[in-house]
């Protein structure tokens, strides 16, 4: 659907004054709001290398990224509490 809508826009962009209008009349087309197809077409030129911003592999590769390093941050939190605690054990009294 978005491959299709994002081909729609390019195809009707010939024919209309403004991106905008070929978007809109895509969208009312394909019974999506123009803000989806804007952001589908956004997207692809994206992906493409037309427009600035992470392509959609990128933006995954952050997003997994960013999850690991809230785990080993959660990890290292962790381990740090439980090595202070050993070392207030091993710090206790002595006969």
């Amino acid at each position: 659907m978005r491959e299709r809508a994002v081909r729609m826009v390019f195809e009707a962009e010939q024919h209309t004054r403004s991106r905008w209008e070929a978007i809109c009349s895509v969208a009312e087309q394909l019974g999506r709001t123009p803000e989806t197809v804007r952001k589908y077409v956004q997207r692809v030129e994206i992906d493409e290398g037309r427009r600035p911003g992470l392509s959609t592999d990128k933006r995954e590769r952050l997003k997994l990224l960013e999850r690991e390093n809230r785990e080993l941050r959660r990890a290292n939190k962790i381990l740090k509490s439980a090595s202070a605690f050993f070392a207030a054990e091993l710090d206790g009294p002595r006969r």
